[in-house]
């Protein structure tokens, strides 16, 4: 899968949605996604979802290291299964939040060989030298992949389990979890590192399909993370919301963990070069995010209507607006309201993202920027805001 002298040793994702796929629709991610489709043949999840690309098998043969595990509560306005845990208030959406929260947690303690909450830089750099690290203890960022052993864990029977640990960093989208923001430091004692303001319309900020700009709930909640040195994810906001957040977010960090550009698809979700630009000037990063019709205008809901070329494209345009790579990565948000199906060609489940950084070496990328895209700018940005 990589070679010995691939940048692939280590891939960062910064959007996943596990909690909520494991509490809303029972996925065991323990299990590989080609489990939990034939478990979903048929179903509600799998009709709502779309065929699954992502278990912790998936996430360890694709070497996704470290992952931005969300906390997302869905709105009751955009329920669209009987079957989906949603909320109509504040207090609901607490609810469910710390539970997903909660969810990380117990994962770890459940099995801490395969699984470690990341708060700290201690905790980043655990999970980070089991990475890229050589069998002797030396570091390299391009060395030959580790020893594999077999998993304890009989749900993980016939897969080959490397000796490394899947890291998450806590992400909330959309903060009404958070009922007011002097309680943001409680999440952040639980180890909420992360918080994107809007998934649609909160209280605190405009989002992708009502609009709006930032609040005062919000403003004041953004007093809060810079107090905390929080990372500021301006994702889902929408345009009015994206450029007030820049303008009154005092903190050091702000990164668009999965959003693409405005440039090929002409929609609220999308960023405008002005925003990369500032971004970029913040030091952050802009997460490409695999969901075709994120990708491609006018998508035909085919999958091999996209290919990777879209992708590149998405990643050069960032390169370009910023005159580097140093400010643009993976926020694939697969399993985040689309399946597989809808993915580009080449992609079946994570463990196919180490492909895009083949991709771009053959299209001529510096070994050292696809190590930057695939993992080295999201851990910039981890290294400078965690305590």
């Amino acid at each position: 899968m990589q070679s010995g002298n691939s940048p692939t040793r280590l891939i960062i994702d910064a959007h996943l949605d596990l909690a909520y796929n494991a509490l809303t629709w029972r996925r065991d991610l323990r299990r590989a996604a080609c489990y939990t489709r034939d478990q979903e043949s048929g179903s509600a999840a799998q009709k709502h979802n779309g065929q699954a690309t992502v278990g912790w098998p998936d996430l360890v043969r694709g070497r996704v290291g470290i992952v931005f595990g969300t906390i997302f509560c869905q709105p009751r306005t955009h329920q669209m299964s009987p079957h989906e845990l949603t909320y109509e208030t504040p207090y609901e959406a607490h609810e469910q939040g710390m539970a997903q929260l909660d969810f990380y947690r117990r994962w770890e303690e459940r099995e801490p060989e395969h699984v470690k909450l990341i708060g700290t830089k201690s905790d980043l750099e655990g999970v980070v030298s089991e990475w890229l690290t050589t069998d002797d203890g030396r570091p390299t960022t391009y060395g030959p992949a580790p020893a594999v052993r077999r998993p304890s864990s009989p749900l993980l029977s016939g897969v080959s389990s490397l000796h490394h640990r899947i890291g998450i960093v806590p992400l909330m989208e959309g903060a009404d979890p958070i009922l007011e923001p002097k309680e943001l430091e409680r999440w952040y004692e639980k180890g909420l590192r992360i918080v994107g303001p809007a998934w649609d319309t909160t209280r605190y900020a405009g989002g992708t399909w009502q609009g709006g700009g930032i609040t005062r709930l919000g403003r004041e909640l953004f007093e809060v993370m810079a107090q905390f040195k929080m990372i500021l994810d301006v994702s889902h906001l929408s345009h009015r919301a994206l450029f007030d957040a820049l303008d009154l977010y005092e903190g050091e960090h702000v990164i668009a963990s999965h959003s693409n550009p405005h440039r090929f698809v002409n929609t609220e979700r999308q960023l405008p070069d002005a925003a990369i630009e500032r971004i970029a000037e913040r030091g952050g990063v802009i997460g490409i995010v695999l969901f075709n019709k994120f990708l491609k205008q006018d998508w035909s809901g085919k999958k091999h209507d996209v290919s990777f070329d879209q992708v590149v494209r998405a990643i050069d345009h960032v390169c370009q607006v910023t005159g580097s790579a140093d400010h643009v990565g993976i926020g694939s948000d697969f399993d985040g309201g689309f399946g597989a199906e809808a993915t580009p060609r080449e992609i079946n489940t994570a463990r196919d993202l180490h492909k895009i950084g083949d991709e771009l070496l053959q299209r001529g990328y510096e070994v050292s920027h696809v190590a930057q895209i695939l993992h080295g700018n999201w851990l910039r940005v981890l290294r400078a805001a965690l305590p």
